[in-house]
């Protein structure tokens, strides 16, 4: 976890950044409110801010307003060190968004329990938040949260003049695995496929469960050729797939059916991400008519 240093006093930095170094952090420092908030203000920003309170520049309740008022998409637990103990100073620290207030002289075992409570807080955030966007049963992100990673990607690609490819992919006859053995084993099936998509989709792409026993993937930088071939080699690795069925005497063999599309630099500026996927869906539903296991592409 990585830890924010705000202080004008060199001594106070270099102490601090030693013990949180001992204590296992990844520590960043800065020597006054306006280089503390050009480091809190970028994406990738540390995850805990120590702010002094009196700095030159921004003070330190200056830059926690500032980072409250961004909104950032990820927490910043912020600590306000302090001289100034009495009680408006401290109601005032809290007011403007900070997390704790740590007053100087401080115990280094007590500042020491103070930080992990932030770490802690932290880390219930990201565990909230990865809940909140990934699919329960099989780990891959949620329609929501696909959509916004698409949405971004398509913004990226539109800029960048790059393709965005689509695979939409149904696993064929899922209801009459459900029928013949059993709805826990029909889970297994989707945990099974969707970690297949997942080991054979490598970053950049990225793969999400578009509903029931749907699943649909964003690859970005394909082409059409290349989208397709690996819509090919995902649906061929099923075959080696081994799925216990519930007896243990036998496994459940699984296929899907795979439709794909491609947005290419240079496309209508009319079109959108709901084309794309349009086109994809058209695709799958035609390798669904087709006898299914399949994969069927759309221009």
């Amino acid at each position: 976890m990585r830890i924010l240093i705000a202080d004008d006093n060199s001594v106070t930095r270099r102490m601090l950044k030693s013990f949180l170094a001992k204590w296992g952090y990844e520590v960043i420092t800065t020597k006054d409110g306006d280089e503390a908030w050009e480091v809190l203000k970028e994406d990738d920003c540390p995850d805990i801010a120590i702010l002094d309170w009196v700095m030159p520049g921004k003070e330190g309740l200056d830059v926690c307003r500032m980072v409250r008022a961004a909104n950032k998409p990820s927490y910043i637990y912020i600590i306000i060190l302090t001289s100034l103990g009495n009680q408006d100073d401290i109601i005032a620290g809290l007011q403007a968004g900070a997390d704790d207030y740590v007053i100087k002289p401080f115990n280094y075992d007590e500042f020491r329990c103070r930080v992990r409570i932030g770490e802690r807080i932290i880390n219930l955030e990201r565990e909230i938040m990865r809940m909140a966007a990934t699919d329960g049963l099989t780990g891959l992100w949620n329609r929501r949260e696909f959509m916004d990673k698409m949405d971004a990607e398509f913004k990226r690609s539109q800029k960048e003049g790059r393709s965005l490819g689509v695979i939409l992919s149904d696993i064929d006859f899922f209801k009459k695995i459900n029928d013949t053995y059993g709805h826990q084993a029909g889970d297994l099936v989707l945990q099974e496929f969707a970690g297949c998509l997942k080991y054979n989709i490598r970053q950049p792409g990225f793969v999400g469960r578009y509903g029931g026993e749907e699943f649909i993937a964003g690859c970005p930088g394909l082409t059409l050729d290349g989208v397709a071939s690996l819509a090919e080699h995902i649906r061929n690795e099923l075959k080696s797939l081994w799925i216990p069925a519930p007896d243990g005497s036998s496994h459940i063999p699984i296929t899907a059916s795979f439709g794909v599309s491609v947005f290419m630099p240079g496309e209508s500026s009319d079109k959108t991400i709901d084309t794309i996927i349009k086109r994809a869906d058209d695709a799958l539903y035609r390798a669904k008519a087709e006898c299914r296991d399949r994969v069927c592409r759309q221009c």
